[in-house]
């Protein structure tokens, strides 16, 4: 398990290439790092967008994929398959290997999508890495989230919540930013489980966020699966909102190690 020290200082959806890519990584081109986010959210690219230049100081290009289930293709909300179909569109735009990023909901995505051959690496953030057969209701239980606002075909999240267990260690500009992203999202991915399991064959880390107040640490820790690396990292729900830089360090170094591992 490594841990973090804290600092004080689509359908791409955003994207960037860098030029800075390291002296020791010349003969190898790092890989493009692509983001699913989590649930009922909206603007893809926004939730991403403090990550692009601190991960393209480190060599690495990133994007962020829109998600059907939130309405950020069309009219018409999808489920899991659209989102997995949207994900692995977004690795075929991309001209070399590719890291899935998965974030809370984001991590059932990642678990089918990124049996793509494209797929290097796939990283779990304060997430979950459902087996076959599990669905992501299944892995935390039928009983509702007390933030959870459920209808008959869609779901939605309050934002007081949002505020007091989501976004308890960012900025008060990024904290209205983020809540004017909040959507409803069709209630059909959460019941419907992966149709392949990418983490039993691709490597993959676990990033558990300690400050996390909406998934406990001790949390994410039983969701980690046997052969996944286990990271640890000071920051709530949304590292790459509370603390970029040193997230995108730590995604860097993740990769860094993996490729350095792969003959």
């Amino acid at each position: 398990m490594n841990t973090v020290p804290e600092d004080r200082g689509g359908q791409i959806a955003a994207s960037s290439s860098s030029t800075a890519t390291p002296a020791s990584d010349a003969q190898r081109v790092l890989p493009t790092l692509l983001f699913v986010h989590g649930a009922c959210v909206r603007d893809a690219g926004w939730w991403w967008s403090q990550m692009i230049g601190p991960l393209a100081e480190r060599g690495i290009p990133s994007a962020a994929v829109a998600l059907p289930s939130c309405g950020e293709t069309g009219d018409a909300l999808g489920d899991l398959t659209a989102d997995v179909q949207a994900c692995q569109e977004a690795i075929r735009e991309v001209d070399r290997p590719v890291v899935l990023c998965g974030h809370s909901y984001g991590g059932v995505i990642i678990t089918e999508a990124g049996a793509h051959e494209r797929v290097t690496q796939l990283l779990y953030v304060t997430s979950v890495m459902p087996d076959a057969g599990q669905s992501q209701a299944e892995m935390i239980g039928a009983e509702p989230a007390p933030w959870l606002q459920p209808g008959k075909d869609t779901v939605g999240v309050d934002p007081d919540m949002i505020r007091d267990y989501f976004l308890q260690d960012c900025d008060e500009a990024t904290v209205e930013a983020a809540l004017a992203r909040l959507t409803r999202q069709s209630l059909a991915p959460f019941g419907q489980p992966p149709c392949e399991i990418a983490w039993r064959s691709t490597p993959s880390s676990y990033i558990v966020c300690t400050q996390d107040l909406a998934t406990p640490a001790e949390t994410q820790r039983a969701r980690i699966r046997a052969g996944a690396h286990h990271v640890e990292f000071d920051a709530g729900h949304h590292p790459f909102l509370s603390r970029p830089d040193a997230f995108a360090q730590l995604l860097a170094d993740e990769i860094k190690a993996a490729r350095a591992a792969t003959p």
